[in-house]
């Protein structure tokens, strides 16, 4: 789910991203900084434009991502797909879905023949207004597209079946380990909650219910938990606010903490109390504890790091170092490489590009 700025905002499957110049330590950019004790190996996979929300196929050889790139033609994201290179290769991709709409949120079917993702293009063939942030405040907005469905498409990107049709937003959409329930958002219900979708059956059950926004859900490895990013405002202030923007198809993603829970939603419970914008979670391949971005060190909201957390809260460990935005963070499903979206080594634009790396323990 992409969150880069300038000009475009993407949502959801994804979280608040400030894109500065990220300048490694005093001697420019770099795909590598040596406090990265976890990365080896890191391989730049893009190069120009805003690329983000990568994520693996299942047998740990392809990646689909979303890509935005107006020296492209590409004026709002959409769906890529590309096989992982040999180091020192090249990273060759093609789009696989229509060009129609905004697109976010892609993941692969177990066959690697199929996949799922978000867009908006049965509300219209162009780009989805972008909010103006001067009639709130300047206060940094998402967009909850009411035109946001999600769909189940070919490689060569032929839509087989529009798999949610609810009035509203539904996006967001990861899968199980065993590639047999949907997990996703939606605000069916008239607030942002999680919901799981049976692939063979197509039934919907609703396994969050709390005020506030629930997104960027993920299953865990071995697929007895769940984790995501939410929302809870409190005081009388903060939940007039949130109802008000929802209202209006909006959301201001600027304080979420990580939650976990079962599968089935049972057992909730929150994992950080970091304060701002911590988000983006997923779990590590033992299933034993959380990769998550988070802006909390800095107070005026940027950079974005990565950090390691164990599921009851203790042991967070920063492992990444860019001074601008370190985001999207997914193990591959064999659990040897870590894939992410960085500014790193942009050569002082605000381009976000994928990187690849060995995990080191």
């Amino acid at each position: 789910m992409m969150l880069h700025i300038k000009k475009r905002i993407t949502l959801f499957c994804c979280m608040l991203a400030i894109v500065f110049t990220a300048k490694a330590q005093t001697t420019g950019d770099t795909v590598h900084y040596a406090e990265e004790k976890h990365f080896k190996n890191i391989q730049q996979l893009t190069f120009g434009g805003d690329n983000a929300e990568a994520y693996w196929s299942y047998d740990s050889k392809q990646i689909i991502f979303q890509r935005t790139n107006a020296k492209e033609g590409l004026l709002c994201d959409q769906m890529f797909i590309g096989n992982i290179p040999a180091a020192g290769n090249k990273f060759e991709y093609k789009m696989v879905s229509s060009g129609k709409g905004r697109t976010t949120c892609g993941f692969f079917l177990p066959d690697g023949k199929q996949i799922i993702y978000a867009s908006t293009h049965l509300g219209a063939d162009t780009c989805p207004p972008i909010p103006d942030r001067s009639k709130f405040g300047n206060k940094y907005i998402w967009p909850v597209y009411e035109s946001y469905d999600i769909f189940m498409a070919t490689k060569d990107g032929k839509i087989v079946k529009q798999l949610t049709t609810e009035k509203g937003y539904d996006a967001e959409a990861t899968l199980s380990p065993d590639g047999k329930k949907m997990l996703f958002t939606s605000i069916r219900n008239g607030d942002l909650d999680l919901y799981v979708m049976d692939l063979k059956t197509y039934k919907i059950k609703q396994i969050t219910n709390t005020l506030g926004y629930d997104g960027g859900a993920w299953f865990s490895p071995d697929g007895k938990k769940i984790v995501w990013r939410a929302s809870r405002p409190k005081t009388e202030a903060e939940v007039k606010e949130y109802k008000d923007l929802l209202a209006q198809g909006m959301v201001a993603p600027t304080k979420m903490e990580v939650f976990v829970a079962n599968a089935d939603g049972s057992d909730a419970r929150q994992v950080t109390s970091l304060g701002q914008a911590n988000w983006a979670p997923n779990f590590t391949p033992d299933s034993k504890h959380i990769i998550f971005c988070s802006n909390h060190e800095y107070k005026r909201g940027f950079p974005f790091n990565m950090y390691l957390i164990n599921l009851d809260g203790t042991g967070l460990e920063k492992i990444s170092r860019d001074k601008g935005f370190d985001a999207f963070p997914m193990f591959s499903p064999d659990g040897k490489r870590i894939l992410f979206s960085s500014n790193r080594n942009n050569g002082g634009t605000h381009d976000t590009n994928l990187f690849v790396a060995d995990w080191v323990e």
